[in-house]
Order: C-alpha cells, then sequence, then structure tokens
C-alpha cells in the first residue's frame, strides 16, 4: 500500500517550509547587513548571532508547524464535511444536504454545486419510480382489460355449448362473441396508438387543425344524431406542425369524448384558430357533472366516467395527452359548473401555414 499524504500534511509543510525559507532568508539578509557595519570582531559577532538566531529560527519553525496543522484542519473542516455527507447518502437517502458556509468563497460554491446535483438526482430517480410505477400499474390494468373479453366469450361458449343450442342460441352467442372481440380490438387499438405517440418524436409535416377537426366533426355527424346531440364548428384556420394520423386520432378521440359522455338534447362546440403562437383545438360539451376527483384522474389510462352508449376501453384521452406531448404542447381541461367538460389542446403555431388541398 503506498503511503500518502493527507491534504492536511501536505498544507502544514507548505506552511513550515515557507516560515522556515522566510527565516533563512532573514537570517541571510541580517548575515549581510552585520558583515558590511561590522567589520572589527566580526567573527565573534557572526557567532554570537548564529548563536541565538539557531534556536529562535528552531522555535519559529515548530510554531509555524502547529500555527499550519491548526489553520489547515479549520480550512480542510468543510471539505471533511463534505465528504461526510457524501458517505451517508444513498439510493433511499437523498435528502441530505451540504451545509453552505458563509462568506461565500470556493467551497461555498463547491457545497452549491454538489447539492443541485443532488437535487437533479433525487428528482430523477423520483421520476423513475413515478414511470415504472405508472408502467406496473399500466400494465396490470392493460392484462385486465383484454382479459375480460377473453372471460366473456368462454362463458359465452360455456353456456350455449351446455347442452343442446338451437340455432337462436348460437346467433346468441355468435353476437356476444363479436362484441368482445369489438371491445379487445379497441383496446389493441387504443395501445398501438398510445405506444406510437409515446416511441419518440413524430415526424412532423404542415397541418392544419380546422381541417383535421373538420373532417373529425364530419365523421361524428351520425354517432351526434343518434346520440340527440348537437354539434356546433366554429373552426378557423390553426396551421400546426405534426403527424397527421396522430393529430386525427387526438381530435377524434376528443370528440367521441365529448358524445360519449353527454346526454339527448346536450351540445358540443368546436373551435380551433390561434393565439399567442399557438394553434388551438377547444371541444366544450354538456354532460353530467364531474367530481374534481374525475378531473384529475380525466388523463389516465383505463379510466371511465359514466356514460351513455357502448362501453369505451378508457384510452380515449390519455392518447389525446400523449400525442399532445409528444408534439410539445399543452392541454388543459376544466369541469363546468352546469355538467360536463371544457377541454383545450394548444400546439406550437407553423410559421409557414400548411397547402389545403
Amino acid at each position: 500500500m503506498t503511503w500518502r499524504l493527507t491534504a492536511r500534511s501536505r498544507l502544514t509543510l507548505l506552511y513550515t517550509g515557507l516560515v522556515l525559507a522566510a527565516g533563512f532568508l532573514l537570517t541571510a539578509l541580517t548575515y549581510v547587513l552585520l558583515f558590511h557595519s561590522l567589520r572589527l570582531h566580526i567573527d565573534e559577532a557572526m557567532s554570537t548571532l548564529l548563536t541565538r538566531a539557531a534556536p529562535v529560527l528552531l522555535v519559529v519553525t515548530a510554531l509555524a508547524g502547529l500555527t499550519g496543522w491548526l489553520v489547515a484542519g479549520r480550512i480542510l473542516r468543510p471539505i471533511r464535511t463534505i465528504s461526510g455527507t457524501a458517505k451517508r447518502l444513498s439510493a433511499e437517502n437523498l435528502s441530505e444536504r451540504i451545509p453552505v458556509r458563509q462568506p461565500a468563497d470556493e467551497l461555498a460554491a463547491l457545497s452549491t454545486t454538489i447539492n443541485s446535483m443532488l437535487d437533479r438526482i433525487q428528482h430523477g430517480i423520483a421520476e423513475r419510480d413515478r414511470v415504472l410505477n405508472s408502467q406496473r400499474l399500466f400494465v396490470a390494468n392493460a392484462a385486465h382489460e383484454l382479459r375480460t373479453p377473453l372471460t366473456t366469450m368462454r362463458t359465452a361458449i360455456d353456456v350455449t355449448l351446455d347442452g343442446e343450442p338451437d340455432r337462436a342460441a348460437l346467433v346468441a352467442m355468435a353476437g356476444d362473441i363479436a362484441t368482445a372481440v369489438e371491445t379487445s380490438q379497441r383496446t389493441l387499438d387504443g395501445l398501438l396508438v398510445l405506444a406510437r405517440s409515446q416511441a419518440g418524436p413524430p415526424r412532423r409535416t404542415p397541418v392544419d387543425l380546422a381541417e383535421v377537426v373538420a373532417a373529425t366533426v364530419a365523421d361524428a355527424a351520425d354517432q351526434a344524431a343518434n346520440r340527440a346531440v348537437t354539434l356546433w364548428a366554429d373552426l378557423r384556420p390553426a396551421p400546426a406542425s405534426g403527424e397527421p394520423v396522430l393529430l386525427e386520432r387526438m381530435a377524434g378521440n376528443l370528440l367521441e369524448n365529448a358524445l360519449r359522455y353527454n346526454h339527448a338534447g346536450g351540445d358540443v362546440t368546436v373551435t380551433s384558430g390561434t393565439a399567442n403562437g399557438y394553434a388551438f383545438l377547444r371541444v366544450v360539451n354538456t354532460g353530467p357533472p364531474v367530481t374534481p376527483d374525475e378531473e384529475r384522474r380525466l388523463f389516465e389510462p383505463f379510466v371511465r366516467g359514466v356514460g351513455n352508449g357502448t362501453r369505451g376501453a378508457g384510452l380515449g384521452l390519455s392518447i389525446v395527452r400523449a400525442v399532445v406531448t409528444a408534439h410539445d404542447g399543452e392541454i388543459s381541461s376544466t369541469a363546468r359548473p352546469t355538467g360536463g367538460m371544457d377541454i383545450a389542446v394548444h400546439l406550437p403555431q407553423a410559421l409557414v401555414a400548411p397547402n389545403s388541398g
């Protein structure tokens, strides 16, 4: 094992060496001055000087060494504090921070830098844990959602084949299986779109949200009529940049959600345009009241409200959020006092408007 001097020992030797060198220099200077001023009895004077100066120099050197040791310890104390704090830190304990000394100096700057680094590490670990927990919950919910229609199909088959089924029983079983398959397909399609939107930055092309939403509104006209819901649209140019397929799915999910969680005689208002450097899409619908807890969980996967019609997969708004995030946009939602929701999507406005047609 190689023996090495500590920082404190090196500082002590440095201070002592400087004092010793200064003592020798002072003695030499005195010697020269006396040599020129004392022509007589020079040997006796030099002998007396050296005899008296040597012990003084040794005492001064010893005091300098002791002082250097104490001063070095005081200077290095913050470093020992930093080292001790670093040893106590672990993945389970990142809350402790290094005290920042005053007045501010190089060691205070070092402490501040290390504390900032610890803040980033702690935030990164917390974010990693949040993502892992979210992924575990997502996988568990996805497995449950896919298991449910399979169980429905198995039950329908077992009940129908338990005996001698007639044509009507077989037709009913086929209908149950078709419904379960449709549910599974919707869930899988939603999972694929969600995975695609979270896979990385989308391919960006000029897109006018007004054109995207206009096509979506036209496609939803029959569904709105069947639900006795009135569709209102005020679509002004909203040039953005993004992947058209994902943006179409985003708009479609917003509109489908507004229609599903509505009531007969209700309405849905869709607007688009630009404001403050953003292209926006806003969907406002009537419907049942939304509690604060429901509003907080609105964009989580597999979360459903109580709506009319077909039971969805609970992925619609989570896909909307994922698409908006992938396009560097923002999404906001407000529960209306009279019932229903007010959801707005803002995407960075394109500098050049997309060519239509």
